[in-house]
């Protein structure tokens, strides 16, 4: 059972701008204040990412926090903002098992962007719930240790496929969804995340090869269909244009380190 949610929007790894958004949320402070909990949680396992300089600006940005969050803004040297075109995915859950209480985490991105998305999203709250879920999270800054009873689940290649959870969105009867996404899930497994980021963009699923002439023929052909002189919106074309061109260039770059590691071998 799913107590808390948070979908954290942000750059991928190899890419040189940092940027955060907060993406779906589900969030409840009250009764067991699982909300709380949950992003103290997040706080607590991905401090050990923080640089010294952003350890040392942290508790200024936990302080503006408490009176609420303008975005966007600069906070430890990201870029906060709302839109979340073109961003990567990390979802993190706090769950209710037959073991007890677990933290999923989702550690395939940066640390800092977990804590930064993590403070933003208890910003946006309600101010009695804002106050509820910081003083959690200044609990873990300063103990850097999760909410007492909460498990911990690592997921190292995040979740392929996965929809993000808010009470009510799962329509009745959907088992074969279910298990629609839990084979998405496994067709993807072992893939990292940024490749599976570039596959999808192009339009390639999972098992499918990797090769030069294929996908310099995506990129063209999807690119004159995001073209504004080629009838695509204006809207968000510049957008989709760079990141046609940041998937294309990921996968060229995987396809020549994986041919000079065939190669190289005996």
């Amino acid at each position: 059972m799913v107590l808390a949610e948070l979908n954290i929007r942000h750059t991928r790894r190899h890419m040189p701008t940092r940027r955060v958004a907060v993406g779906d949320a589900y969030l409840p402070t009250g009764g067991g204040a699982h909300g709380a909990r949950l992003l103290a949680a997040i706080v607590a396992e991905q401090l050990h990412g923080l640089d010294d300089d952003q350890l040392d600006l942290l508790p200024r940005f936990l302080s503006d926090a408490r009176r609420g969050l303008t975005v966007p803004r600069i906070a430890l040297r990201y870029r906060l903002q709302t839109d979340t075109h073109g961003l990567d995915r990390s979802r993190h859950r706090l769950l209710d098992e037959h073991a007890g209480t677990v933290l999923e985490l989702d550690v395939h991105g940066h640390p800092a962007p977990q804590v930064l998305g993590a403070i933003v999203a208890a910003a946006s709250l309600p101010p009695a719930a804002r106050r509820i879920t910081l003083d959690a999270i200044d609990r873990a800054v300063h103990t850097s240790a999760r909410p007492d009873g909460v498990g911990l689940r690592l997921l190292i290649d995040g979740v392929p496929g996965a929809r993000g959870f808010v009470p009510g969105w799962m329509p009745t009867g959907t088992n074969a969804f279910a298990h629609a996404a839990d084979a998405d899930v496994l067709l993807w497994k072992g893939v990292p995340s940024e490749r599976r980021w570039a596959m999808e963009v192009l339009g390639l699923r999972p098992g499918m090869p990797l090769e030069r002439r294929d996908v310099r023929q995506r990129f063209r052909r999807l690119v004159r269909l995001a073209h504004p002189d080629q009838g695509g919106a204006e809207a968000g074309a510049a957008e989709r244009l760079n990141e046609l061109a940041e998937a294309r260039d990921l996968l060229l770059g995987t396809i020549e380190t994986e041919g000079e590691r065939v190669e190289a071998r005996p």
